[in-house]
């Protein structure tokens, strides 16, 4: 269980600070709910404490992950989804992010990236590109105690882009 103060990863959205947990009426019943500040934008976000597992939210790597978070950046992974339409390499992409697996993520924007730099992306997979390099660096930012520019710098020396 999260408490206040904890800082976690909601997968689609990046790293959040917990703010509070507080009670409210869902369907008559008295619910209680994480409300989550994200540190990346302003938005807030409250979820039920019985689907904190649903979505996924966890809490941030240990500094020890960033060595495997380097390794799948840095490595050229094959791209087994070139031969199907974009469409459902998008669906594979989201799935890949939304199990909030921080290594599914860095794969997602390692091929991305090369792929990027092969053929230009689409419109709808740059966005994901963006996005899946957004919630990596937000959580980067904290585990490295730094600022989200030297998180996206970070990733990018990975990826041999810097």
């Amino acid at each position: 269980m999260f408490a206040v103060g904890d800082k976690v990863v909601y997968p689609m959205h990046g790293a959040a600070l917990v703010e509070d947990i507080e009670e409210r009426i869902y369907e008559e019943k008295p619910t209680k709910y994480l409300v989550l500040s994200m540190l990346i934008g302003s938005m807030k976000v409250r979820i039920p404490l019985c689907n904190l597992e649903k979505v996924g939210l966890r809490p941030i790597i240990p500094k020890t992950k960033m060595k495997e978070i380097k390794k799948v950046l840095e490595t050229e992974v094959s791209n087994n989804y070139k031969s199907i339409t974009w469409n459902r390499r998008f669906t594979i992409y989201i799935d890949k992010m939304k199990s909030g697996d921080v290594l599914d993520l860095a794969e997602v924007i390692s091929i991305l990236e090369r792929q990027d730099r092969q053929k230009k992306l689409s419109t709808g997979e740059r966005r994901l590109l963006g996005n899946a390099r957004q919630i990596l660096a937000s959580e980067l930012m904290i585990v490295k105690n730094s600022d989200i520019e030297s998180a996206e710098k970070w990733i990018d020396e990975a990826l041999n882009i810097a």
